[in-house]
């Protein structure tokens, strides 16, 4: 109703409150998606470090409760749920989560002490996101160095979060280099529109200053479709 006009976007705001005690990962999906889209719209209004603020608040209770750790008895849902609510936390800037991300995410580089598959994405995208030209450079060489194709495209899906301008015309060159295999050049450049709002027009422009090379390695294919969509 809110989409289509009929009801305040506050209204909507008001629900989704209502659900910080929530343990249900579908549930959190649905609202992290929804608080995503309007994150998006605001990012072009004075509104935008409001709307990270909510997420903030809404956010932070389930992930006081989750913690960085697995608890004895969890289920699979559970892990997923830590790693959308982490990710979601530390792109919005909560500060004990990007610390804490900050400093898994050295000992992980330093081969200290791993990450979980689960928690890769959620502390790859907050350090990024919160990062510089050195997180970049280290993200790239985590990818190099990545043997299994599955790391290469976590990696590859998270580098879009870095916010400066310079740095985001480094990761949409890396999408069309030798290093991104092609079908997943799409990805990176999703993640790149995805990302912020320079992103956005930094991946728009990008797309058609390589317009010709796009459509000739994707022509005909549903890749081309799903590149146009992003």
């Amino acid at each position: 109703q809110a989409r289509a006009g009929i009801i305040s976007t506050v209204e909507v705001l008001k629900v989704m409150e209502a659900f910080v005690n929530e343990p249900n990962y579908t549930v959190w999906s649905d609202l992290s998606c929804n608080l995503g889209i309007l994150g998006t719209l605001l990012s072009h209004t004075d509104f935008y470090e409001d709307i990270q603020a909510f997420v903030r608040d809404v956010f932070t209770p389930i992930g006081e409760r989750l913690g960085w750790d697995p608890k004895p008895g969890e289920g699979h849902l559970d892990a997923l749920l830590r790693g959308l609510v982490l990710g979601k936390l530390g792109k919005a800037g909560h500060k004990a989560t990007l610390e804490e991300a900050r400093r898994r995410f050295k000992e992980h580089v330093e081969g200290k002490h791993i990450l979980s598959a689960d928690l890769r994405s959620p502390v790859y995208v907050t350090v990024l996101k919160h990062g510089d030209s050195s997180t970049l450079d280290t993200m790239l060489k985590l990818h190099k160095q990545a043997d299994m194709q599955e790391e290469k495209n976590r990696i590859e899906r998270v580098l879009g979060a870095i916010s400066q301008p310079e740095l985001i015309q480094k990761v949409l060159t890396f999408a069309l280099s030798e290093e991104v295999r092609p079908q997943d050049t799409v990805s990176v450049i999703g993640g790149v529109a995805g990302g912020s709002r320079q992103g956005r027009k930094a991946a728009w422009k990008f797309l058609r200053d390589n317009w010709e090379e796009l459509y000739n390695r994707y022509q005909g294919g549903f890749l081309i479709s799903r590149l146009i969509k992003v």
